[in-house]
């Protein structure tokens, strides 16, 4: 039984965090499929002619990376289809988790270079450059200092 005031079976547990895990990749796959959907309907506007080298070049990495973060996001459900009835709930737990950390940290690269790519374009490069610099720092704030602030003080 568990310390934390829980009576509940390790496979109870793992079934709990399982499905924690999967509504967390839920909201994951919501953000990224936006902004993948929003990316790869670029070369079809108009302006996207006018994109210099830098441009089309972190244009196509942030295809590449979006496409990266969607196959992250989605493959603990990969992995659990492959291992299903295996008895294996605990491990895929595990990996779902590793690759769900792994998974914010591309989706962490995309909107940042998203950010860079739309300041580029409307305001300058130096803007762009700036604006994705905060944006990496704002997430790196929110999403690992603030939960590993929290994990040391609980």
């Amino acid at each position: 039984m568990q310390t934390d005031g829980r009576s509940e079976s390790p496979a109870e547990r793992a079934d709990r965090n399982w499905n924690e895990l999967l509504q967390e990749l839920r909201v994951m796959q919501t953000g990224v499929q936006i902004l993948t959907g929003f990316l790869l309907t670029l070369p079809f506007q108009s302006g996207f002619a006018d994109l210099d080298d830098y441009q089309r070049t972190l244009y196509l990495i942030l295809v590449v990376t979006a496409v990266i973060a969607t196959a992250v996001i989605v493959a603990p459900v990969s992995v659990h289809r492959a291992l299903f009835r295996k008895q294996m709930k605990s491990n895929i737990v595990t990996l779902g988790d590793i690759l769900t950390r792994i998974a914010l940290g591309v989706l962490a690269l995309v909107m940042t270079g998203a950010a860079m790519l739309v300041f580029d374009v409307v305001v300058g490069r130096t803007e762009g450059i700036v604006v994705g610099a905060c944006v990496l720092v704002v997430l790196a704030i929110v999403w690992v200092v603030l939960p590993e602030t929290l994990r040391r003080r609980g």
